[in-house]
């Protein structure tokens, strides 16, 4: 051992001589990792099969995955009165987001033409409110004659039918349903509370819901982008970019659901309005909103106005009524939807079943609701993601440019994303009328350098060096 290495070892004993412990634990851990990533080739008993890696590794990224959807789910459990305002606003400012835009084009500015738009649809679905409840109380009372001589002739039908149900026995079971409401009285007015402060909360939802949706029409754009500052810059754009396609996606969705909604509504309410049926406006109102819910919503509602149809009018409207539904529902699955949706929001009916049903499970009524936009956002917007690393395009700009001051989506503004079929950057270009990266990708023309310009008809990259290689050297040689 040399003066240095001597000098060093008495300064730094640890360094000289490490701790027999210390000593085992790296090891251990060296030889745990090696045996964890098979990347030991000097031990043949750390070697692991490829199936069981193959395994291993599937293994731990669904439970990842599963992990990442609990805490998601628990988020949801806590601070869920403030995540569905979140997502009902979003959908609100999808539908809106259209007028709000077209105002802005036409020199409104867009402050005030996001204020005309909010007043003015909250103006029209009031309403619509105060004429559907206004049509309920009138037919209300029609109704409830109708119901009680429906079930006054089936307990006639049951006393004096096939069955021979003595008499007895019909007005027991009337009893027995009045003893029960009066005992359970106490829990009929603790309903009568818990509905109380659920309408609290349902208009405090709302007017968080509206608050949310001024700043989302005015300056969604600014908010998305200031979200995406959290993902690394390599990333940054298209994930910027897979955003604005799930939300172009979302504009459509949510149109042609509106759309849908109203033919639902229309066709059958006037059915039910041809057969005479009680309260046939509240129930088309039902059905509008049940549209927002695909498949699930459409059957509850419909077969509500068959039941009440079979109540008050008897089997016969009951028939034609579930003719006029059925009928509605196949235009609707084979015309309306393919038409208005496209294939970029076209979704299997068994995810739209499964999205359903978990939402429901997890939110109820409006977990229902926020499913299927959720799940067509996410496919849309992981579909541009697959486009974009699929195109190898490394010319993506880290920090995109600003949108266009006419669009707060990042579109022009002379051809708004909610007029394409297809979601932006899956089936095309972001920007309507190019690639967004054709400037980027179009390298201007270098500038050649002197020394490789050649004659005319010469190759780039000749000159001298082609002239020696052929053995033409001009440099005198011995020879000469």
């Amino acid at each position: 051992m040399d003066i240095d290495e001597s000098s060093h070892a008495r300064r730094h004993p640890a360094a000289a001589d490490p701790d027999p412990a210390d000593r085992s634990v790296t090891t251990a851990l060296h030889s745990i990792r090696d045996v964890m990533t098979g990347s030991d080739h000097d031990s043949d008993r750390t070697k692991v099969h490829p199936l069981v890696r193959a395994a291993a590794e599937w293994s731990w990224r669904l439970l990842v995955i599963m992990g990442a959807l609990y805490v998601l789910f628990l988020a949801y459990q806590k601070f869920g009165e403030v995540l569905v305002p979140v997502g009902l606003a979003i959908l609100g400012a999808a539908f809106l987001a259209p007028a709000v835009d077209w105002l802005h084009r036409h020199r409104v500015p867009r402050s005030l033409s996001v204020i005309i738009t909010l007043l003015v649809a909250m103006g029209v679905l009031a309403g619509i409110l105060a004429f559907v409840i206004e049509q309920f109380i009138d037919g209300l009372p029609r109704l409830t004659a109708q119901v009680t001589d429906t079930v006054n002739s089936v307990k006639d039908w049951l006393v004096h039918g096939p069955f021979n149900v003595p008499q007895e026995q019909m007005d027991h079971i009337g009893n027995d349903v009045v003893n029960v409401i009066q005992k359970n009285q106490d829990k009929v007015t603790t309903g009568a509370l818990a509905t109380a402060a659920t309408v609290t909360e349902i208009v405090t939802g709302t007017l968080l819901t509206i608050f949310l949706m001024i700043f989302f029409l005015y300056g969604g754009g600014q908010i998305w982008r200031f979200c995406t500052k959290v993902i690394p810059i390599g990333s940054r754009a298209r994930v910027m970019h897979a955003g604005v396609a799930g939300f172009g996606t979302l504009v459509g969705y949510v149109r042609a659901t509106v759309a849908v909604a109203l033919v639902d509504a229309v066709g059958i309410g006037v059915g039910l309005a041809i057969l005479q049926v009680p309260l046939a406006l509240p129930l088309a109102s039902l059905v509008f909103i049940g549209a927002f819910i695909p498949i699930v919503g459409a059957l509850v509602t419909g077969t509500l106005a068959v039941l009440i149809a079979l109540i008050t009018n008897g089997w016969i409207a009951a028939v034609i009524a579930t003719a006029i539904v059925v009928a509605v529902m196949q235009i609707e699955s084979h015309v309306l939807q393919p038409f208005l949706l496209g294939r970029s929001v076209r979704l299997h009916p068994v995810a739209v079943v499964l999205g359903i049903a978990a939402g429901i499970v997890t939110a109820g009524i409006v977990g229902g609701l926020l499913a299927v936009p959720a799940i067509a956002f996410f496919n849309t917007a992981v579909r541009s993601l697959y486009a974009e690393l699929d195109s190898g395009d490394e010319a993506v700009p880290a920090d995109p440019a600003e949108p266009e001051p006419d669009s707060m989506y990042g579109v022009v503004a002379d051809e708004p994303i909610w007029d394409e079929m297809d979601a932006p950057g899956v089936h095309g270009p972001l920007e309507p009328g190019g690639d967004r990266d054709q400037g980027t990708r179009d390298e201007e023309p270098r500038d050649e350098e002197p020394g490789n310009r050649g004659r005319p008809g010469e190759k780039p990259g000749g000159g001298e060096r082609d002239h020696e290689a052929q053995g033409g050297s001009d440099r005198p040689t011995d020879r000469d």
